[in-house]
């Protein structure tokens, strides 16, 4: 199978790489997973993805609500509610994070062997 020919100069190049930047991340490839299933609040998304800290959340969350991949919603409740929720276009990137996270879960004992191969080599 053959990469389709595109070309990418100049401007466009340097779009493309912000793009893939924001949603190639780990921590935005996995926020995009988990809202998913739906809308979530901050905390229930810090719980569900282990490891990430409330400020790396925060910036991933203000981030992916730049690229207009998210919308926050506040809920004028005491305290006040905030619910993150995929947008349409979002929501288009949820196949193609998913064939990735695929392919990675499919592939991992391979790319550990390598791993270990390359630095018993390298040791």
């Amino acid at each position: 199978m053959t990469a389709p020919s595109v070309s990418y100069e100049g401007h466009d190049c340097r779009m493309v790489s912000s793009v893939l930047a924001r949603v190639g991340d780990k921590w935005s490839v996995l926020v995009v997973m988990y809202l998913g299933g739906g809308p979530k609040r901050f905390n229930e998304l810090k719980r569900m993805i282990g490891g990430v800290s409330q400020r790396m959340l925060t910036l991933t969350l203000r981030g992916l609500e730049r690229d207009g991949l998210v919308t926050r919603t506040v809920f004028p409740t005491i305290p006040p509610r905030v619910d993150y929720e995929l947008t349409d276009l979002g929501r288009s990137l949820r196949e193609p994070v998913s064939a990735l996270g695929g392919w990675a879960q499919a592939h991992q004992d391979e790319i550990e062997a390598s791993r270990a191969a390359f630095d018993k080599a390298a040791g």
